[in-house]
């Protein structure tokens, strides 16, 4: 049954990649100017910038996890490779630039719904107790997971 309440999770997976692509396309093309940092915000992108490979590796995430999301293939691989980018973001803003802060909040809520939306694919993730794959198909004694 297609009800409205069903195509939440694809509206917001499709906003979300939206800005991703668009954020992470951006990184590589310049095509959305964005305005100049200053003071401390200056000083902590300067140093990202200086690094050389930070803001490239940032942007081919984005554009990919960005991308992954559009098509709706391997959403929780790229709700996992977003993740940290997004902690990053709300830091920067809450201790660094908190006029950004609404947007960055936005896209945590975003972030947060569609992990509790495909929350079934990350539940092997969070077991306390992983066996590689190789012990279980070789025989070998497997703890019992509780």
């Amino acid at each position: 049954m297609d009800t409205l309440v069903g195509k939440i999770p694809a509206v917001a997976r499709v906003l979300f990649g939206g800005i991703f692509a668009l954020f992470g396309l951006n990184g590589f093309l310049n095509f959305l100017p964005l305005p100049s940092p200053t003071g401390a915000a200056a000083q902590f992108t300067g140093g990202l910038a200086a690094a050389g490979y930070f803001y490239p590796l940032l942007a081919a995430t984005q554009l990919v996890a960005g991308v992954l999301l559009l098509s709706g293939r391997f959403v929780p691989l790229a709700l996992a490779l977003l993740a940290p980018v997004i902690v990053n973001v709300v830091g920067y803003h809450l201790s660094v630039e908190p006029e950004g802060l609404g947007p960055a909040v936005v896209v945590l809520a975003l972030e947060i719904y569609l992990a509790w939306a495909y929350r079934d694919s990350f539940a092997p993730m969070l077991r306390a107790r992983a066996v590689p794959t190789a012990a279980e198909e070789s025989g070998q004694a497997v703890p019992h997971h509780a």
